[in-house]
């Protein structure tokens, strides 16, 4: 245990040098891969600067690495495949003195997989939703007196930053995906009861801000949490 401390401890203080900091975090901000020039360029640092960080990130799990031609043609002509960087799935958490509140998220997820009565998973979802709208409430109390949608659809991507979601808006398509999904090991094991509590939980944080122009639907899409919410135009 002492071990497994020690090493979560050691991935973290990588990202105490300001230059691996900002090179993790601009790798992880992206939806697409990264490559070396494009992070020099987005750190104002050499390539090959960049190249040395990036690569011990990647030894400490927190990138991953891969080969592919930036070009995007194949063949004769194509060039070298470039070596592309993109954030890992590697849970990184520290407790001192340890605690596994994931193990308990996990027995109570199990219990209520175990039960064959409705009313259970309705009450999970009953009580995300209230939470959710709880955290929506006070989103919209911080947007100040008689906000306008502006204001309370920024107010709903705070929320879900400070909870872990991620969110990241595609104003052409109108709709807002989540980048990460905060309960991913919990999901991976326990996808249809996590995503229905998620979806129950971002309906509530919408409901309230009071915000009906907005609507969370489940669409599961690789390496993003299962929610996906909808924004309809002015009217």
């Amino acid at each position: 245990m002492e071990r497994r401390v020690e090493s979560r401890i050691a991935g973290l203080a990588r990202l105490a040098e300001p230059v691996r900091r900002a090179l993790y975090l601009y790798v992880a901000g992206r939806r697409e891969e990264v490559s070396r020039h494009e992070a020099a360029r987005a750190a104002k640092i050499s390539r090959g600067l960049a190249g040395f960080h990036l690569d011990r990130l990647v030894e400490e799990g927190l990138l991953e690495a891969s080969f592919k031609r930036l070009s995007g043609r194949a063949g004769p002509g194509a060039g070298r495949p470039a070596k592309v960087y993109r954030r890992s799935g590697r849970e990184i958490e520290v407790s001192v003195p340890p605690r596994s509140y994931d193990l308990a998220a996990r027995v109570l997820v199990t219990a209520v997989e175990a039960s064959d009565s409705p009313k259970t998973r309705k009450a999970l979802s009953r009580a995300a939703r209230g939470i959710g709208e709880g955290i929506g409430a006070q989103a919209r109390a911080c947007a100040g007196a008689k906000p306008g949608r502006k204001k309370l659809l920024a107010g709903m991507v705070a929320a879900l930053e400070e909870n872990g979601f991620e969110p990241q808006a595609d104003r052409a398509a109108g709709e807002i995906r989540l980048r990460n999904c905060p309960f991913q090991s919990l999901a991976r094991d326990h996808a249809e009861t996590v995503c229905g509590m998620n979806l129950a939980l971002i309906e509530g944080v919408v409901a309230g801000l009071q915000l009906p122009s907005v609507k969370p639907v489940l669409d599961s899409a690789p390496g993003m949490c299962c929610v996906r919410l909808d924004i309809k135009a002015d009217s």
